[in-house]
Order: structure tokens, then C-alpha cells, then sequence
């Protein structure tokens, strides 16, 4: 339920509704909009009684939310909500662009790549230094060394970072580094990870699971909000089909089906859709044409000897096309 206050509602009144909600055994969360303050009941079961909350001065009306994710519903925010990040903005004007390799290999090669893309016009640094694999005997990243190398990265080039945190044990590392923290799709139902996430002062990058539905994607932003985070970016990366002609089956009904659920802003990862570079490009200028707010894209200066990924990277001359071909459309 949303408790809507009138427009000259004091500071007061509205903590005086927060707290009968939570006398009624729920939590009450602010959420003020241009014209008024509205406060989100969360942690109930079922329906909510009212009169107990449209006596309360202040109060101006009461709206039943039908979903099962409030805090990143529009029902309960119908603005479009944009993620501040460093001098960006995610989720208004033109789509940002995150590029780099899929994991941090060494200084050179991070350093060597984060120049290339910026020249091409990136605005965002990706690269993992914690890698969860299929494979247990696969590259698992450089750890703490590889965020070392990223910080490195951020202050030679000016490039922000996101990269991914695996556990609810290395989140805390990676904030010291990051500017936007990945949960990866195998974490995206890692709970104890996402209300971790929940409590971080940095933005959360949150994957779609290959198997899970944009409710259930949702649910797990939800969980984040729930702890007080809104600051969240949600990825589409493909989810698993009957086709075996890609990696992934990038969903691209999910950029305008989201957008119409939740204020959220969300993006796309297409090398992880395709799994195959040549088709990184059209992939992009799909998710672009749909509304996507960005895209997140490995490229790699020497793909054959990638530890991770390297038939889904970019070459650096692939990437300036892909760049060209973009601001073409949004121009």
C-alpha cells in the first residue's frame, strides 16, 4: 500500500505516518516526489487496513499497490529514475556506454584496453577481478590485485569502474574500489548477497539470471531497495532457450516490458547474449532501437589469448564501429 500525503504535509506528519506503520507491524519508507511525499508499506503479507492511517494529519489518500515489488514499481514511482554516477547519469539522455575485458588479466592489459575504448568514446570501465566460472579449474581472477590494477585504471584515464562482487564476503573489498558494483546472473537469487548490496553506499549493477523471469528480476532489485539502496541498474544478458545458434537468446522485449513496470533504468549486455563477436554489433543497435539506457560490452585488444571470454570480445576496431554505428542512431 501507498500512503499518499498532501502537498503541504510537514516532515513531521509524514514521520507520524512512518511510525504508526511500523506500530502496525510494518516498515514505512519515504518516497518524495516532485510534488508530494508518498510512504511505501513494505514486509506485509496481506491486505493492510487503512483507517488507521487516513485519520493521521497530512494523509491526503490511500492506493493499493498490485505488484509484488513496491519499492521498484511504478505504482509507487511513475517518474523514471536516473543513477548518478560520478559526472553520468544512467537512465537519462544518452545511452552509457561500459566496455573493457571480461577479466582483469594484468596491469598492460587493462590499462592497454581502458585507453582504447575511451578514445572510442566509453564512458564506464568494465573488467572482473573476481570471476565466477562454469569451471572450477577455469581463471578465477585476480582478486584484490585485480581491483588494485582497476583503481589504477580509473585514475590514468578518468574512467569510472563497475565490476562484479561474488559473495557477501568480498562485497566490502570491492566497495573500497568500485564506482558500480556487478551482481552478477548466477547471483542474482544470492539473497544474503543482494541485502548486503542493500546497505552500500555505491550503485549495484544487477544481472538477469539466464533462467529467470522479469518478476522474478524484480523481486531481486526489491530485495536491494528493500534495504534502502534505490540506487540500482538492472542488465538484460540473455536468458536460456531451445536455440543453440548463440550462447544466450538475447531478450530484447524485456528493455520495453521493464520500462513499463519499473522506473528503474536498465541495460544490455550483448557479448554475453551472443556468445560470438560478429554479432555483438547488431545486438547492440537492437537493444539501443528498443530503449536500452546503456550497454555493457567486453572488448579485448588481443582476443585469441584472453583468459576469459575471448570469443565474445570485441577487437578495439570492432568497438569504434560499434561506437559510430550508435551515435548514428542517437542523434
Amino acid at each position: 500500500m501507498l500512503v499518499v500525503m498532501k502537498n503541504d504535509a510537514t516532515e513531521a506528519q509524514v514521520q507520524a505516518v512512518i511510525n504508526e506503520i511500523e506500530g502496525m507491524g510494518y516498515r514505512g519508507v519515504p518516497m518524495p516526489g516532485s510534488l508530494r511525499t508518498a510512504v511505501c508499506i513494505i514486509g506485509n503479507q496481506g491486505p493492510v487496513d487503512e483507517s488507521q492511517l487516513l485519520v493521521l494529519e497530512g494523509v491526503k489518500e490511500t492506493i493499493r499497490v498490485t505488484k509484488p515489488y513496491k519499492l521498484v514499481s511504478r505504482e509507487t514511482h511513475p517518474e523514471s529514475r536516473s543513477i548518478a554516477v560520478g559526472d553520468i547519469k544512467i537512465g537519462v539522455g544518452k545511452p552509457v556506454i561500459m566496455a573493457g575485458p571480461c577479466a582483469v588479466e594484468s596491469e598492460k592489459q587493462a590499462l592497454t584496453i581502458a585507453h582504447l575504448v575511451k578514445e572510442a568514446g566509453a564512458q564506464v570501465f568494465r573488467g572482473g577481478a573476481f570471476k565466477p566460472r562454469t569451471s572450477p579449474y577455469s581463471f578465477q581472477g585476480l582478486g584484490e590485485e585485480g581491483l588494485k590494477i582497476l583503481a589504477k585504471v580509473r585514475q590514468e584515464t578518468g574512467l569510472l569502474i563497475v565490476t562484479e562482487a561474488t559473495d557477501h564476503t568480498n562485497i566490502e573489498l570491492v566497495e573500497q574500489y568500485a564506482d558500480i558494483i556487478q551482481i552478477g546472473a548466477r547471483n542474482m537469487q544470492n539473497y544474503s548477497l543482494l541485502r548486503r548490496a542493500g546497505h552500500s553506499p555505491k550503485p549495484i549493477l544487477l544481472k538477469r539470471s539466464f533462467a529467470a523471469t522479469i518478476e522474478e528480476l524484480l523481486m531481486s532489485a526489491e530485495y536491494i531497495s528493500s534495504e534502502g539502496n534505490n540506487q540500482v541498474i538492472l542488465c538484460e544478458r540473455g536468458i536460456r532457450t531451445f536455440s543453440d545458434n548463440t550462447r544466450n537468446t538475447l531478450d530484447l522485449s524485456a528493455i520495453p516490458a521493464i520500462k513499463e513496470s519499473s522506473p528503474l533504468p536498465i541495460i544490455v549486455d550483448p557479448s554475453h547474449a551472443a556468445g560470438k563477436r560478429d554479432y555483438v554489433i547488431s545486438l547492440s543497435k537492437g537493444a539501443i532501437a528498443v530503449g536500452a539506457d546503456g550497454l555493457l560490452v567486453e572488448v579485448h585488444h588481443d582476443p585469441p589469448h584472453a583468459l576469459s571470454d575471448g570469443m565474445q570480445s570485441l577487437y578495439p576496431e570492432q568497438f569504434s564501429e560499434l561506437m559510430k554505428e550508435i551515435n548514428g542512431l542517437i542523434r
